[in-house]
Parts: structure tokens; sequence; C-alpha cells
């Protein structure tokens, strides 16, 4: 079978490698791809990045199934143009990307269908924004509402951060139509995981769990970014706490679109807080894989991916189950100098390493000029290492940074500290 994954990132990278480890898989297509699908013997990118364009092409090329990894086609309606087209499609239609895609459509629904989440309330005027934040008082959450790529929430420890990040959004209009109106809310405390699954209208099957790292720097300082690592399974996920995660959050979201009259097929992410007592709070709705959890749970899948997508497009997720590596998988993003706001780009990389059993690097903004690889986005690269236990699979991600050159290359150096309860030995 041909298949194409739409996207550049880190994530399509892990999708269409996992791809490729199926018997069955003749080739993936990535659109529009980086450097490491580039040049990957079983992948070949395409410079198509229009839905029209790309519903032709699959029908030229006779694609049997086609995957989105990043949310804005999602939103701009990829899949309605895809089925419309009669052609095999996984991921929710713009209708039900709106759990991502408008973090008010997304809270009102939560509330509207009893799903634990932070208080809120939505605004457009800016005056009325910052008299909120003086009712409510700090720390308090600060979101845009559309799209922003991972960078749209502020999590104000001062009110002076509170009001900047207001005018910044609604005054200085810095995210655009996704900051024309925002999102304040109830801030959260606990410790963050990611729980996300595959829905095929009806089932849904959870894949691993993991937890990443939204912070620039170590120890969860500086700004949010799309994530700088990653680590799978999440040990604050406990047997009990993820069937009630299923059973008070999942569940719900997809009986409550199907009660709305939206079906819900795609991968679902819920960024869920869970406090010191173990309640479990829903932060956000993603509409997509996780990027950069994606690189640690595709290194950790054993199933034949390939045909878990079969299931999943065909509606029958109840017949299949996951099989998983028993092994921690750790995940470290290098990112651009200037990275989250302004990125440097064009920089050489060298040093990857070859791809073992307990080691792979996923490529995400690279490209290659003139037969070389350059740096081309924020995020290059996320390396991963596998091991039985978290402080060695930090090891082997670390030991595999060491070689990887770059100028300007920044990473934390704490990945996985919450599972360790404490820095690694190289932080």
């Amino acid at each position: 079978m041909k298949i194409l994954v739409i996207g550049s990132g880190g994530r399509e990278h892990a999708l269409a490698w996992k791809l490729t480890q199926s018997r069955r898989t003749q080739v993936v297509c990535v659109a529009p791809g980086n450097g490491g699908t580039a040049r990957h013997p079983h992948m070949v990118n395409i410079d198509i990045t229009s839905p029209e364009k790309l519903v032709e092409f699959v029908r030229e090329e006779g694609i049997g199934l086609t995957i989105v990894g990043p949310e804005a086609p999602l939103a701009a309606g990829v899949v309605n143009i895809f089925r419309d087209a009669g052609l095999k499609i996984f991921g929710p239609t713009k209708e039900a990307a709106q759990l991502e895609s408008s973090k008010d459509f997304s809270k009102a629904f939560m509330k509207r269908h009893g799903i634990p989440t932070a208080d809120y309330q939505t605004f457009t005027d800016a005056a009325a924004a910052h008299q909120y934040i003086r009712d409510k008082g700090i720390p308090i959450v600060i979101k845009a509402d559309g799209l922003a790529a991972g960078k749209g929430v502020i999590v104000a420890m001062t009110e002076d951060e509170a009001h900047e990040a207001v005018d910044m959004m609604l005054s200085d209009n810095k995210f655009g139509e996704a900051g024309a109106r925002v999102v304040i809310e109830e801030f959260l405390e606990g410790e963050e995981a990611s729980f996300i699954v595959l829905v095929d209208g009806k089932n849904i099957l959870p894949l691993a769990t993991s937890q990443d790292h939204k912070r620039l720097k170590d120890q969860d300082q500086g700004p949010n970014t799309g994530g700088m690592g990653a680590y799978s399974p999440a040990p604050v996920i406990t047997p009990a706490l993820h069937a009630r995660i299923l059973r008070e959050i999942i569940l719900p979201t997809v009986n409550g679109m199907a009660k709305d009259g939206i079906t819900y097929t795609g991968f679902l992410y819920a960024g869920i807080m869970i406090d010191k007592n173990g309640n479990p709070k829903t932060l956000e709705f993603n509409c997509r894989m996780g990027d950069p959890e994606t690189q640690p749970i595709m290194a950790r899948l054993k199933s034949d991916l390939l045909h878990v997508m079969e299931h999943a497009v065909n509606g029958t997720l109840n017949k299949i189950e996951l099989q998983w590596d028993r092994r921690t998988a750790l995940g470290v993003v290098l990112a651009s100098e200037g990275y989250p706001d302004t990125p440097v780009t064009g920089k050489e990389i060298t040093g990857i390493p070859k791809e073992n059993e307990d080691c792979v690097v996923f490529q995400a903004g690279t490209q290659y000029i003139q037969d070389k690889l350059l740096t081309s986005g924020g995020r290059v690269l996320c390396v991963v290492g596998l091991a039985d236990t978290m402080r060695m699979a930090q090891k082997i991600a670390y030991d595999a940074i060491d070689e990887i050159r770059f100028d300007g290359m920044q990473y934390r150096k704490d990945i996985g500290w919450r599972a360790t309860k404490k820095l690694p030995a190289k932080g």
C-alpha cells in the first residue's frame, strides 16, 4: 500500500517511520516532509499543501490511506474535502477539530457536557479582560482562542504578566485572528500528562501515556514552546487514574460530540492536570497526536501501525489491541537559537548518530540544500533514547546529543525530571 502523511514536523517523521516498518507498506509519501523524510529509502517528500491538490495526487498515485499530522489542515477541513472525494483519511472533520481550533468552543463544550476543567471566561474586549484579571487575581492563565502553534498560552504568575498577555493578544494583535478572542481561566496546580487515544467514531483505543515539557528552559522556566521533550510511559498515570480519565474525560468527550451532532474520528489528545489528590482536570484538547509526544510513543509501539490505521478508518478499533515495548522512551528536542520567538535557520547539522535499537533521531525543522542538512525551523531534532529505566533512557539520549552539532543549538538538560523527581546527573 501507498500511504500519505500530511505535515512536516517531528511527529510526521515518527508516524512515517513507523508506517515504513509494516511489511505491506510500499512507500510513505510525506507532504511536504522534512530532511529526515527526504532521505529515507521508503519515504518520499511531496511539495503539495493544498487539500484539493492533495486529493488529485492521491487519486493519481493510488494512495490507499492518508493520515493528517498537524492541526492547521484539520482546522481548514482537509478531512471533509477528502471524504467528499470518497478517499480514506484518518483525522477529525473541520467541525470536530474545533475542540482544538477554538479554546472558547472547547471550554463551552466541556462545561455543557460536565467534563472536568478549569473555570473560565472568554473576552474580545481588552478592558473587560483586564478587570476580570484584577477581580480574580493571580496566578491566572491567558489563552489565545485560535491556533497559535503551541505558543498561545501564557501562565501569568504576576498581574503585570497577565495584563501584558491580554494586550499582546487583544490590542497588539500578535497572534492575528487566533488572538482576537482570549480565554482566561483559573490556574490549576499539579502534574501534567498527555493522554492520547484513537477514535473511529464510536470505539476508543488508548495509546501509551506520555508527558511533555512545554517550557523552554530547565526546571520549567522560560516561555511556553511547542514542546522541548517528552517521555513514555508517564508514571503519574496509574492504572486506576487511566481508567478514571477514560471514564470521566475521554468517553464523555466522544459521546458529547455525538450528542452535538458531530461524529469524532481521529487522534484525540487530552492535556490532563492531576492535582495533589489525584483528581484529573482537562487543560486542553488537541485533535491530533502531540509533538514531541509522538516520537517516544512511536518508538515504543510494537504493533503494525498500518494495520492499526486501517482499523481506525474502517470503524473496527474494538477488534485490536496494541503491543508496547516495555522500555521507557525519552525524547529531547534540539531547537534553533532564538526559538520560540525568532528561530535562526540555515545552520548545518552534523553528527546525527545512526539509528539503533536503543536510539533514534527524528527530524523536524530540517532540509537538504546542496547535499547539506540545514536547520529550517524552530524545533530541529528529537533525540529518543530507549532503556529499562528513565535514567538509562536519559543517558542514551543525552550521550547521542553530545555528538550532534549545529550553531546555536539549545535544549533542556532535564527532560524526565518529574519522573525521577530530581535532575539527571548531566543537569
